[in-house]
């Protein structure tokens, strides 16, 4: 990849940002915003994944037999559209191949009705095949071929539901891994122990995509490491030596204990885990556990499916991966914060806070008090709903939103309860001590990622770094006493997680530039002198990577290459957004590249005042999915020009 560089020193100066041309610009990225919120005060913007997630809505609505022929050709539609040259599909825009997104999408498509001999089904199928063929897929797509009776269930992990029954003190644990691997896992293990097979009414095959039958296949499980190795020499010798012999009565309890975990957590049409996989393994579980379709439970878990759906003018859909209104709602506040004094910008914060503190949780204990179990509830989800799985992250924002707007001690008790609530989810143990993960503390065993099903490498949550930034925000600005050690083991645990080019990771958007703004943004607010050292480390690799043009950009390849860091063949909005933000806030408000990014940010707003790019800007699990938040341009830089007006003002 080729990427543009270049120093502050080697650019001319542009003129100063004139009042009356960024005034009219943040005029219009307001009304923008305010076009955007909902009658009771949110905001929710698209929230875009790869192909993977139509494909399987295709491949669900086969497996079940209810297949909505209209809606099948809408996603089929999105599929071919988003096909790359080559035939294959990437995780992201302007990715590599991916081979199970490429499997999946081919299957979706074949499914909905493609002549195999069509130019885009050929071109999908040699990509395929030059990749090593579909016994290449990644776990979850061999679950998936499985189901459809396309790979034998030895090409899948050893997933039985006894380990529902396992106690805490064993090496695996459902506790032991993340939320989203917890809700994923958990309707798997009654599918692994039923093994049914999808109904697949055309009877649909996808055999011409593997260079030797899947039965003949003997390297579905390739190795990773030592103790992966180990690992899956031992699951095999407990798949076909222990499995046969566990008692009937000890797998119907499994199953039992697997339902009442699920079922439990269903969360109304909100869905499991309010998220993609989880609600569609939590239907075929359903379906496998007897439960009729017109079931209330079916019914609802459908429900929650279809709410995902997104439909396009042109007349193609897509599935989203799950919504964001918590985090949309709070960004688009912090935007308008300074982005007008009128009253109608006013009454739309008002609101947006308002709206916020009716989806706080501040009675249900979730999963999360298995770590902390005497810190009481005040968390905030990033959906509408998913009482037992609030974050920090999401917890961390609104809470120094709150704390910000409040004149009059309004939202005192609910910030107070937030930041409670924080400090009793900080890590404590190992390399993450005194970081912050995104739903749970000490998330961290990582062995745990050595297991076969982990191939991923997905599957625990411990502390990033852009979190703990992100908790230091409310913690630094309330400066509670008692909130003191907690703020410094924070603050170490940044120091040690710095890059050695001064950068940090971004675990939750791409990549260091956002690691970098979210520990900046934290430690400035947390009140370290942004002086020492570490700190203009940091601002010096902003500066090398501000782009020729005064923008910045940052490719998803950075997750695999590092010699990508904060480098890409583009620029965004949202990373320069990111980067200024990251300047603004230790100081740097007059030097040359804030101007030149401001100058940069005013030229390329869009006539709806919006700032439009098609880049992903954030991995759900970095190297195996990503998103792209398209609410991203809308508010992040808004909220830059507001912020450089408000401080160059003063």
């Amino acid at each position: 990849m080729q990427v543009s560089l270049a120093t502050n020193q080697q650019q001319t100066a542009p003129p100063p940002v004139s009042s009356q041309p960024l005034d009219k610009v943040i005029k219009l990225g307001r009304e923008n915003l305010l076009r955007h919120q909902q009658a009771d005060g949110h905001w929710c913007f698209e929230l875009e994944a790869d192909c993977t997630i139509p494909a399987e809505y295709i491949m669900m609505m086969h497996f079940m037999d209810e297949i909505d022929a209209g809606l099948q050709l809408r996603l089929a539609k999105y599929l071919r559209r988003h096909q790359r040259e080559d035939g294959s599909w990437p995780l992201y825009t302007g990715g590599a191949m991916d081979i199970s997104c490429t499997i999946k999408s081919y299957f979706a498509l074949k499914l909905a009705g493609d002549p195999v001999d069509a130019p885009h089904m050929q071109s999908a199928r040699q990509a395929i095949l030059e990749a090593g063929g579909a016994a290449r897929a990644n776990v979850f797509t061999r679950i998936a071929l499985a189901l459809f009776n396309q790979v034998p269930w030895r090409a899948v992990p050893f997933i039985p539901p006894e380990v529902m029954l396992m106690p805490r003190w064993f090496p695996f644990h459902i506790s032991k891994v993340s939320y989203w691997s917890r809700t994923v896992m958990v309707p798997l293990f009654v599918l692994y122990a039923y093994k049914p097979k999808a109904i697949n009414p055309n009877d649909v095959d996808i055999q011409e995509l593997f260079t030797q039958p899947p039965d003949q296949e003997r390297d579905y499980f390739p190795i990773r490491s030592r103790l992966n190795g180990f690992l899956l020499r031992l699951e095999r010798f407990s798949l076909y030596c222990l499995e046969p012999l566990i008692p009937r009565f000890i797998r119907r309890k499994a199953l039992q204990r697997a339902e009442q975990w699920f079922v439990e957590r269903l969360n109304g049409e909100d869905g499991l885990g309010a998220i993609f996989p989880a609600m569609v393994n939590a239907c075929m579980a359903l379906d496998c556990l007897g439960y009729a379709k017109d079931h209330p439970l079916r019914v609802t878990c459908k429900r929650s499916i279809e709410k995902l759906l997104v439909e396009y003018p042109d007349g193609s859909a897509y599935c989203q991966p799950c919504v964001s209104p918590v985090w949309d709602t709070g960004w688009a506040a912090v935007a308008l914060l300074k982005a007008g004094e009128d009253e109608a910008t006013r009454k739309a914060v008002k609101q947006a806070c308002d709206w916020l503190i009716s989806k706080q949780e501040t009675t249900f204990i979730g999963d999360w008090a298995v770590q902390a179990p005497t810190t009481p509830p005040g968390g905030w989800a990033f959906q509408y709903a998913n009482p037992h799985y609030p974050d920090l992250d999401d917890t961390a924002m609104v809470a120094a939103l709150l704390h910000v707007v409040d004149q009059h001690g309004e939202y005192t008790e609910q910030v107070n309860r937030a930041c409670d609530w924080l400090v009793g989810l900080q890590s404590n143990r190992r390399a993450n001590k005194g970081g912050f993960a995104a739903f749970d503390a000490n998330n961290d065993k990582y062995y745990l990622n050595s297991i076969p099903f982990a191939d991923h490498g997905a599957l625990l949550d411990p502390a990033t770094e852009d979190v703990s930034g992100r908790v230091l925000l409310p913690l630094g600005l309330l400066k509670r006493p008692q909130d003191k050690a907690v703020i410094q083991r924070c603050i170490n645990y940044l120091k040690a997680t710095q890059q050695a080019d001064g950068s940090w990771w971004g675990r939750w958007g791409t990549n260091f530039i956002y690691g970098t703004w979210s520990a900046l943004a934290g430690l400035a607010f947390a009140g370290e002198n942004t002086q020492q050292a570490y700190i203009q480390k940091a601002v010096d690799y902003l500066l090398s990577r501000q782009r020729t043009d005064g923008s910045w950009g940052e490719s998803n390849d950075s997750y695999d290459n590092p010699e990508l860091n904060g480098r890409a063949e583009f620029s965004s909005g949202c990373h320069t957004a990111w980067a200024l933000l990251a300047l603004m806030a230790v100081g740097r408000v007059e030097d040359m590249a804030v101007r030149r990014g401001i100058a940069w940010l005013i030229e390329h707003q869009q006539n709806d005042g919006s700032w439009t790019d098609p880049w992903f800007n954030a991995p759900g699990f970095p190297r195996v999915f990503y998103l792209r938040y398209h609410g991203y341009n809308h508010y992040f830089p808004l909220w830059a020009l507001s912020r450089y007006r408000q401080l160059a003002g003063d």
